[in-house]
C-alpha cells in the first residue's frame, strides 16, 4: 500500500477505513487472521497497526513476498505460535512455496529459538554460579572461564 492510499483511508470514516483495510489484507493474503479480525471493532488500536503491519510486512522493497512469507513461518515457529504458522503455512502454500522450503524456514527458527533459550539459560547460571566459584562479584570479561559456560568446568 502506498503513502498515498494510506493517506486517503485515513481521510475516510473509521469504520469506513477498517472495512478497505480488511478487503486489502484479505486480497493480499486470501483469508483474514484472527487478531485482525479480533480487533476490527476498535479502529483507534486496528488501523494503526493494521498500517503499521502493512508496512513492515509488504513494503520492503528488497524482500520479495514469499521471503517474506518464508521469514514469519520461521518467526511463527521460534515464537510457537501454533496459529500464526498455521495461517502462514496456509500463505506460502496459496504463493506455491514448496514444502521444502516451508520446513527449512521451520528448522531456522527452531535453531534461533532453541540458541535464544540456550543464551539466556547459559548466562543465568554463569551469573549464579560466579560468586560462589570464584568468591567475586560477577563480570562482564568475555574471557572470563566462568562467564564462557564452554570454558567452565562445573562439578
Amino acid at each position: 500500500m502506498e503513502l498515498e492510499d494510506i493517506v486517503e483511508i485515513l481521510k475516510e470514516d473509521p469504520d469506513n477505513a477498517v472495512s478497505q483495510l480488511l478487503e486489502d489484507v484479505k486480497k493480499q493474503y486470501g483469508e483474514i487472521p484472527y487478531i485482525m479480525n479480533f480487533m476490527k471493532d476498535l479502529p483507534e488500536i486496528f488501523i494503526p497497526k493494521t498500517l503499521y503491519d502493512n508496512a513492515i510486512m509488504r513494503e520492503f522493497k528488497n524482500l520479495d513476498p514469499s521471503t517474506v512469507e518464508l521469514i514469519s513461518i520461521g518467526v511463527a515457529s521460534a515464537l510457537r505460535c501454533e496459529h500464526c504458522l498455521k495461517m502462514h503455512i496456509r500463505i506460502a502454500k496459496r504463493r506455491s512455496i514448496p514444502k521444502e522450503s516451508i520446513f527449512s524456514a521451520i528448522l531456522i527458527g527452531a535453531s534461533l529459538s532453541n540458541a535464544a533459550v540456550l543464551a539466556e539459560s547459559t548466562r543465568a547460571i554463569a551469573s549464579e554460579f560466579e560468586e560462589e566459584l570464584t568468591g567475586k562479584e560477577p563480570c562482564s570479561d568475555p574471557n572470563c572461564e566462568v562467564c564462557n559456560i564452554s570454558g567452565a568446568h562445573l562439578e
